[in-house]
């Protein structure tokens, strides 16, 4: 099933200032969710971020909240985001049967928000390279039980060029060189 701008919504889970430094490869995975959120916005495609207690983990960091100003953020203590209710509401509002998945931690918030979406039926797409976990074995398990239960592995520059669809486009013009460089 290819990944459909029109069905999709971008879901950046827990990207925040005291959380990301723990991370495996986080220039990557910024680097990666940046391209992500420039082109959903070239796209159309909602962006949800959400912040698991920012009290204590800090606020979602300046590189994902400069890339996309305008997408609500979404204060949450359950690992899960379709265990809160703002989030649940907000997300099933956008009527999109797709969810694409980045962010912090792969094998704890990303997996438990995946198995969520799962079981209410939405298509799940985890962007691999624009995930992270403190360890790499953490990181590995989450890819496994991630495929095992019918979530969809993906890279980036595969979701950029499904949402696009076709080259020439003047969102492809504009894409084009972040993914070159």
């Amino acid at each position: 099933m290819l990944i459909r701008a029109e069905d999709s919504v971008l879901i950046v889970i827990d990207m925040q200032e005291r959380l990301v430094p723990a991370m495996q490869a986080p220039a990557r995975t910024i680097k990666n969710t940046r391209l992500l959120l420039t082109a959903a916005s070239a796209c159309n495609v909602p962006t949800i971020i959400t912040e698991q207690y920012s009290k204590g983990l800090g606020p979602t960091i300046p590189e994902i909240k400069t890339a996309s100003p305008d997408s609500p953020i979404v204060e949450k203590m359950h690992f899960s985001c379709m265990e809160d209710p703002q989030f649940k509401t907000m997300f099933s509002a956008l009527d999109r049967k797709q969810a694409i998945l980045v962010g912090m931690e792969a094998h704890i918030c990303v997996v438990q928000t995946a198995a969520s979406l799962i079981e209410d039926n939405y298509e799940v797409f985890v962007v691999s390279d624009a995930t992270a976990s403190r360890t790499v074995d953490s990181e590995e398990a989450c890819k496994v039980r991630l495929n095992a239960s019918g979530a969809h592995m993906v890279t980036s520059e595969m979701v950029v060029f499904e949402w696009l669809g076709k080259a020439g486009t003047p969102a492809f013009k504009s894409l084009l060189p972040l993914i070159k460089h």
